[in-house]
């Protein structure tokens, strides 16, 4: 492959990466919203939800709290990795609760997965390590 055409195959793959970066960010963004803005809201289905983890309602408050705060990050391009981090954090912890609880773990681990390769895909948006 002649150099030219490697650059060109390499931008046209870069180009495609961040578009779907940005269609997974939106998405995301969206359901985040959609679940920390029920939380909040006070939905009884999450009452219930939090009642049974049995940590109290202030926690269904500050996880919905950061949720909100992780979706709109997830927007903001300057702040899209922290936003992927934090989430990836709050599904993570999703994840060991319901395996705790034995519910239904899917959606928040394909929450989590998503999240994850959007942290990755924004990596180069966070500040450069110490140890490089």
């Amino acid at each position: 492959m002649s150099a030219p055409h490697a650059e060109a195959v390499r931008n046209t793959s870069s180009g495609a990466w961040h578009v779907t970066l940005w269609v997974l960010q939106v998405a995301i963004a969206a359901l985040f919203l959609f679940g920390g803005g029920m939380k909040l809201a006070g939905a009884p289905p999450m009452v219930e939800l939090f009642d049974e983890i049995g940590f109290g309602q202030w926690f269904r408050f500050v996880t919905g709290g950061l949720e909100i705060v992780g979706a709109v990050a997830l927007l903001i391009p300057r702040l899209v990795a922290y936003g992927a981090l934090l989430l990836a954090g709050v599904m993570a912890g999703a994840v060991v609760t319901e395996l705790a609880l034995g519910g239904p773990v899917l959606a928040p681990l394909a929450y989590l997965v998503v999240t994850a390769i959007i942290a990755w895909g924004r990596r180069d948006r966070l500040p450069t390590p110490l140890w490089r």
